[in-house]
């Protein structure tokens, strides 16, 4: 999807006419750039573009996009942040929406952003540490709020496993999404290894999936 940033008239037909279809706002998700065509004119251009089509919210990831070399993986990673050249999208658009996203892993740095932006996206970190959702939560929307701790979490987590056990789900397809629960917690190593390693594939009710979790000390709750 990257390389539609190199016709943005393409990109300004396409938003105008999925907007006179629909009677939601069109949005879009783009990079800083592709390639060598990665200066702050040629982002300038695509958002000039595009807004003038009728999208007014653009979430941008200050990275750009190599098309050619790198894996997919390996384009989340290896260019460079221009998170300036995000901000400086919003100060020469000020209408516009703009939310930024690209290496956010602590909510003290996302809070930093809405400085200069409208609004932070976070991607991989919100599936990796998923308690960062809680922090964020309480430092820039509601200082007052009681906040689930981690085993309050886990145990809501038990009994909805427990319904969908009970209609025939497997267990693995729901404990790969809380791998990431403990991170950066004492015992977050096992836990991990514990939920995605072969033992498992041998558990059938939420009761056996409590004793792996707690009977070998796997948490320190």
């Amino acid at each position: 999807g990257a390389c539609l940033m190199s016709d943005a008239e393409l990109v300004a037909e396409s938003v105008s006419t999925i907007q006179s279809k629909i009677k939601i706002p069109v949005t879009i998700k783009t990079r800083i750039g592709i390639n060598d065509m990665d200066s702050y004119a040629f982002l300038e251009n695509f958002i000039s573009t595009v807004s003038q089509a009728g999208c007014h919210v653009f979430i941008i990831h200050a990275r750009k996009a190599i098309l050619s070399g790198l894996s997919p993986k390996e384009n989340r990673e290896i260019p460079p942040l221009h998170y300036d050249r995000v901000y400086k999208i919003k100060q020469d658009f000020p209408s516009l929406s703009i939310t930024i996203n690209g290496g956010f892993t602590d909510a003290n740095l996302i809070q930093a952003q809405l400085e200069h932006v409208d609004g932070v996206m976070i991607g991989r970190a919100a599936y990796q540490n998923p308690y960062i959702l809680v922090d964020t939560e309480r430092l820039i929307f509601n200082k007052d709020i009681r906040a689930p701790t981690r085993e309050d979490i886990l145990h809501q987590f038990m009994d909805y496993a427990d319904t969908q056990m009970k209609q025939g789900v497997n267990l693995n397809s729901m404990t790969r999404h809380i791998i990431g629960l403990y991170q950066g917690q004492p015992g977050a190593r096992k836990y991990r290894r514990l939920l995605s390693g072969s033992d498992i594939n041998r558990i059938h009710d939420v009761q056996q999936l409590n004793r792996l979790l707690y009977s070998e000390k796997t948490l320190s709750i």
